[in-house]
């Protein structure tokens, strides 16, 4: 079956040095306790030349208390296009708690995967402790190991918020993510240029701001290459809108149908 979770893990997706840091700017990106002052609901059409492979949603749930610390939980829910030939019924949820840290940043304390088709709760985990600067993992065939941490540490699924944090600035980043067993990273470049593009939540043509990227020692599915492009509507908030990754024989793309927002 063709597995679409880690592509959109790195795409809904620097190293903790001076290159992580925002530079505030006039109508610049969004800053985290912006994006807490909403709450939004998204689902993105995953999409491989004319096949739909499945759709993605994603929401930030209510805080929750981990060892004894607020953290704010995300939950991103793949379910596949059963239609198509050979991929069959999946339906798999992937939650992260994160903080804050003092730079700004959001950092994970614990990823998981549960596989609901399968009733397959915590197939994947990785949890990272800051106080010995370790990461421990478990994967989908129950191996476990110890990482050493680097920040600010992340299973992936965070550069969901941590990308908006740069998009619509000249701001690179490099992000350490830990996945298949492994450190890699995502390094992203960003720019000031506008592109008029068109997405079903909103009416006509809207301004878009585009990242490109790459990744280092991330091995994905469909021959993933590591190149990536990735859009963000200009509005103060920068919307996830769009993400494109090259594989073997063309791209994956994820693309935003719905979108739900209100203040808190």
């Amino acid at each position: 079956m063709i597995r679409i979770s880690l592509i959109i893990m790195l795409l809904l997706s620097s190293v903790a040095t001076a290159q992580n840091t925002r530079t505030p700017i006039e109508n610049g990106p969004p800053g985290m306790d912006d994006l807490f002052s909403i709450k939004e609901t998204f689902r993105f059409e995953v999409k491989y030349g004319l096949f739909k492979l499945g759709w993605v949603d994603v929401e930030l749930e209510s805080d929750s208390m981990f060892k004894g610390k607020s953290h704010h939980h995300l939950v991103t829910t793949i379910t596949s296009n059963s239609k198509i030939p050979f991929v069959g019924k999946e339906k798999d949820v992937y939650h992260s708690l994160f903080y804050v840290n003092e730079e700004g940043l959001p950092v994970s304390t614990r990823f998981w995967k549960d596989n609901l088709d399968e009733d397959e709760f915590d197939e994947i985990v990785y949890e990272f402790d800051r106080d010995d600067g370790l990461v421990y993992y478990k994967e989908e065939d129950d191996s476990r190991d110890t990482l050493k941490l680097e920040e600010p540490a992340t299973a992936g699924h965070i550069i969901f918020y941590f990308s908006r944090l740069f998009a619509g600035s000249e701001d690179p980043f490099t992000l350490p993510v830990y996945v298949t067993k492994k450190k890699g990273y995502i390094l992203a470049s960003n720019s000031l240029e506008k592109e008029k593009r068109n997405y079903k939540p909103f009416d006509g043509s809207v301004q878009t701001y585009m990242l490109s990227g790459s990744t280092d020692n991330i091995t994905g599915p469909f021959g993933f290459s590591g190149d990536f492009r990735a859009w963000f509507l200009d509005d103060e908030y920068r919307v996830p809108l769009e993400a494109r990754v090259k594989v073997l024989w063309g791209n994956v793309i994820v693309r935003l149908i719905e979108y739900n927002r209100e203040s808190i």
